[in-house]
């Protein structure tokens, strides 16, 4: 999960990867996805796991949870 650091912007972002630094690359350069562009980020929270379809269904399953993000969130502020 990643956090947005661009100054006034409370937002996250939670996606799937198998190169974590690559990505977070990308979407510091607004080459990421979509809602990720035109904002600086810091990754929060990071989970491995044995597939991808796991790893998938956990993206999904988390970007649906606002209450999950926010104890992530809340986590990582303390």
């Amino acid at each position: 999960m990643l956090k947005s650091i661009s100054p006034g912007i409370k937002k996250t972002y939670v996606g799937y990867t198998n190169d974590l630094k690559s990505r977070l690359k990308k979407h510091n350069n607004n080459k990421g996805a979509k809602s990720t562009k035109g904002y600086k980020w810091l990754l929060i929270y990071s989970k491995k796991f044995k597939s991808k379809n796991e790893a998938m269904s956990f993206e999904y399953k988390l970007k649906k949870n606002k209450f999950g993000r926010k104890k992530i969130l809340d986590q990582y502020i303390k």
